[in-house]
């Protein structure tokens, strides 16, 4: 009796908090409407044109990194081939207005928005996916606090195409939820939230920039985390398998973004089908309040696609290869994967090895430049300058943060090395840079330099690999001892597959291709 009335009790209690959340996202819709109204009148559109709302998730749109090329390279490609869509950027930059934006996207990536199909979503508390909000499980987190980010986003307006272009896919069940599944979204993956490889360092016991020493050292912490890191994969896959369509920058990308989706976990499947809240779930759909509350038992997995990040060669291809300085240069955010401790510790190995190199007409200089994104990338910066002066390489290091484009080109024009030390870096449109500006490429052997862009044309290298300090300084040194014809031949092989690899246009295509079947 006792259990009938329980089950009963949970019966009535799912109900109510049925007709309660439709009752609630029923508002949000008519505010959604409401805003999309205003939004057309704003914007000088006639109302009868019934304009499509494509809506684009990316917190930091205005940081000026390779994810922001390709958000507004598929935004300005949309507004040459769609008049009839509106593009919603939502983003967590309340600080700059939309013409300052513009203005920014024009000056570092030399890509012109038409304002009168552009729209931004202002959000309030970007914080929350910031790694300085959660010190300890930072991923999860961040992902938890995606969802509230994207729960503010569609209570301002909801699109009729939503992409999340930053890698926030928790945000996917949010959406889901709050338009019962009737809308289709899509996701441009640059790096899987977690990998399969993330899970395997742990399991391992490697320390790594995403396993410190403190728990690759300690048996108890290492199956702590292991533990943690299971269920993040577990409803990462869950969330991921939402979306009508993927898209990936890299094959390194792709393979582990198909083996997310493939993942499953006998332990995970049993606490989550053991869950209370999957009987209120599954009583939801029986009721067909959504369309798609139970993605948990969906037998039918996607495969992403790869489409590869736009490169804007077309000023870069036209430097001269020959007559270059003895600049080693780094383009990437000061952001922690990017590790560019590693780099001034390989330049540094470099000095030691070859003392010539600090003086006279063979010295040899490390430029590092870099968007910051917020206070914690400045203080980033500021560390790598203490970490030079403890390296004794300051007089031979120099830091450009937040330069322009044009300021960019300039550097890109005259270096010999292209300096990326990140590990598993999921594409790298910088080392594209690298070799269209006929820069040769000195990265770390893994992910898309490995698989995808650093690759030998017709037999022969178009760049150096590395795994460490040492290997990364002898690298460098190749380069900086080769004879010109030797260098001449190699810089021309990085810019003939660069720019066939690699052009804007072939990501326009895969764009199209992805999301136009989506949208009326």
């Amino acid at each position: 009796m006792a259990s009938a009335i329980a089950l009963l009790c949970l019966l009535l209690t799912g109900v109510v908090g049925i007709v309660v959340f439709t009752a609630y996202t029923n508002k949000l819709a008519r505010r959604s409407a409401q805003a999309r109204h205003a939004i057309i009148e704003n914007l000088g559109i006639s109302t009868t044109s019934n304009p499509q709302f494509i809506g684009y998730f990316h917190p930091y749109c205005n940081a000026g990194g390779g994810g922001e090329r390709v958000l507004w390279t598929a935004i300005a490609a949309t507004q040459r081939a769609h008049p009839n869509c509106i593009s919603l950027v939502y983003t967590g930059d309340v600080n700059v207005t939309k013409e300052q934006i513009m203005d920014q996207v024009e000056a570092r990536f030399d890509i012109s928005l038409d304002p009168k199909s552009l729209h931004f979503v202002f959000l309030k508390n970007r914080r929350l996916v910031e790694d300085a909000a959660w010190p300890r499980f930072t991923l999860l987190g961040q992902s938890l606090g995606s969802m509230f980010l994207a729960w503010e986003a569609l209570s301002q307006v909801i699109p009729d195409l939503y992409i999340d272009s930053m890698g926030y896919a928790f945000t996917f069940h949010v959406v889901a939820w709050i338009t019962k599944g009737s809308i289709p979204m899509g996701a441009y993956v640059h790096y899987p939230t977690i990998s399969t490889d993330m899970l395997a360092r742990v399991k391992a016991r490697k320390v790594g920039h995403t396993n410190s020493g403190d728990v690759a050292g300690s048996l108890l912490l290492s199956i702590g985390k292991t533990w943690y890191y299971c269920f993040l994969m577990y409803h990462y896959s869950l969330a991921l398998s939402r979306p009508s369509f993927i898209m990936a920058n890299s094959s390194w990308t792709k393979n582990h973004v198909d083996a997310i989706l493939s993942h499953s976990d006998p332990v995970m499947n049993v606490m989550h089908f053991l869950n209370p809240l999957f009987a209120l779930r599954l009583f939801a759909t029986m009721l067909k309040r959504s369309k798609d509350l139970h993605t948990e038992s969906t037998t039918t997995r996607r495969e992403a696609k790869i489409v590869y990040p736009p490169c804007d060669t077309r000023e870069m291809v036209q430097f001269s290869l020959d007559k270059r300085e003895r600049i080693i240069l780094s383009i990437a955010q000061f952001r922690p994967e990017k590790d560019h401790p590693a780099q001034l510790r390989a330049f540094a190995q470099l000095l030691a090895d070859h003392p010539s190199y600090t003086s006279g007409s063979t010295s040899v200089k490390l430029f590092l430049l870099g968007g910051a994104r917020n206070e914690d990338d400045h203080a980033r910066v500021q560390a790598l300058r203490d970490l030079a002066e403890e390296l004794d390489i300051t007089p031979h290091v120099q830091f450009i943060v937040n330069a322009s484009y044009p300021e960019m080109l300039g550097w890109l024009a005259m270096a010999s090395i292209g300096l990326s030390t990140m590990v598993d870096e999921h594409f790298g449109i910088n080392v594209v840079e690298f070799m269209a500006a006929g820069v040769i490429p000195v990265t770390h052997a893994s992910g898309g330099p490995l698989h995808d862009i650093v690759v030998p044309l017709d037999g022969e290298a178009t760049g150096f690999h590395a795994r460490d300090p040492q290997s990364f300084a002898n690298a460098m040194h190749a380069v900086l001892s080769m004879n010109q014809s030797e260098e001449l031949a190699m810089r021309t092989r990085a810019r003939t597959w660069a720019v066939s690899a690699f052009a804007e246009e072939r990501f326009v295509e895969g764009w199209e291709a992805a999301w136009k079947g989506w949208v009326q």
